[in-house]
């Protein structure tokens, strides 16, 4: 059975006890503003509340998974964090069902964080992951300094973090940050089918291993970024935060104060 429903910036599916949510903004690469967000949000928390969906998928329509978050929007004061949730309303929120992240073209910025935050990913073979907000004169304080280095080589987080270099899936793979490649295409039809592999289990047991294994983490996880929100918070609020998204909206080099 399939139902389909959402907004047209985030659109969901149900298929046989797996949940697929879509975001939708082929204009923005499926950036992610305020909007989409709490749409985001309202769409784990439909998943969270119906006991007959097991598994859910996160993805992005058009051959992008997410260009993180919206700069144009953040410039005007529009934020896709949402409190006590995070970004996309996502990654500070604890997901009791399993999810997979189905990645096609770029994962970048909060799009790598929402990757993070899943439990399991699936990316195209041509796919890009990137934590590039350094070079927007920000950090990215929704997991990627705080996920990336425990689920990489720390020194290979580091380099990614400090450089804001791209990170092709073929590499992510070797280095166990990507379950399984797809062929360009094909991630959610494969997400899809570990979705389902998972699904056929019995859903106790689904919930108690997801549980024993989060527990085991997350709570790890909430401190640590709750701990670096002290260090975060000045460079968000900061001039070069602001230089750094007007300069992406103007099409320009940023000019960097250090303040």
């Amino acid at each position: 059975m399939t139902e389909a429903s959402g907004t047209p910036a985030v659109r969901t599916e149900q298929h046989d006890g797996v949940f697929v949510i879509t975001i939708d903004r082929p204009q923005a690469r499926n950036a992610i503003d305020g909007a989409t967000a709490r749409a985001l949000a309202a769409a784990i928390d439909e998943l969270e509340s119906r006991d007959e969906l097991l598994v859910g998928i996160l993805t992005g329509a058009n051959g992008v998974f997410s260009a993180g978050m919206d700069l144009k929007a953040f410039a005007r004061g529009d934020t896709p964090v949402i409190e006590g949730r995070g970004f996309g309303g996502i990654t500070r929120t604890d997901i009791k069902t399993p999810l997979i992240a189905a990645v096609e073209g770029y994962a970048l910025g909060g799009g790598t964080e929402m990757a993070l935050a899943c439990d399991m990913i699936i990316a195209a073979r041509n796919a890009t992951f990137g934590q590039t907000e350094v070079h927007y004169g920000i950090v990215p304080p929704e997991g990627g300094m705080v996920r990336l280095p425990e689920r990489i080589p720390r020194n290979i987080a580091l380099e990614l973090l400090l450089t804001g270099d791209p990170l092709p899936a073929t590499r992510a793979e070797q280095l166990g940050l990507v379950n399984h490649l797809a062929e360009p295409g094909q991630a959610l039809a494969q997400a899809m089918e570990l979705a389902h592999r998972v699904a056929h289990n019995a859903p106790l047991a689904i919930t108690a291993v997801k549980r024993v294994v989060n527990e085991r983490t997350a709570f790890r996880d909430q401190d640590a970024l709750c701990e670096q929100d002290r260090f975060v918070t000045p460079v968000l609020a900061s001039q070069d935060a602001k230089e750094g998204a007007r300069s992406f909206a103007e099409k320009r080099p940023p000019h960097w104060q250090g303040r």
